[in-house]
């Protein structure tokens, strides 16, 4: 007994189902999904042009813009914080320098405390 789908509509439907196209087969590049290379990063906090608040400033990556966001968005959950990530750079509200870098280690980069 067949247990495909497309060989149980084979049966049923042959005429009606070998006048359709056949399946475009996904390409690799959309199979995958863009992921951050494991890189060396500096955390460390900064109050200037802030109106003396203090942000965690974790900096140091390269690639693409994309990659940083979704790595600040992830940040920015876990601590629930507010931020921005963008120009290589990902800006996290208040001082969490201690629970960024324990993070990023945990997630397979190199993150160490700056100031």
């Amino acid at each position: 007994m067949p247990q495909d789908w497309k060989d149980i509509l084979q049966g049923r439907f042959s005429d009606e189902l070998a006048s359709l196209p056949p399946d475009p087969e996904p390409s690799q590049a959309a199979a995958q999904a863009p992921a951050l290379v494991k890189q060396r990063l500096v955390v460390a906090i900064d109050r200037r042009r802030r109106a003396g608040k203090q942000v965690t400033v974790v900096s140091g990556f390269t690639g693409d813009d994309g990659a940083v966001a979704e790595l600040g968005r992830k940040l920015k959950t876990r601590l629930g914080v507010g931020g921005t990530a963008g120009e290589g750079e990902i800006v996290l509200q208040g001082d969490v320098r201690d629970k960024v870098v324990a993070m990023l280690n945990e997630m397979g980069h190199s993150a160490k405390r700056g100031n």
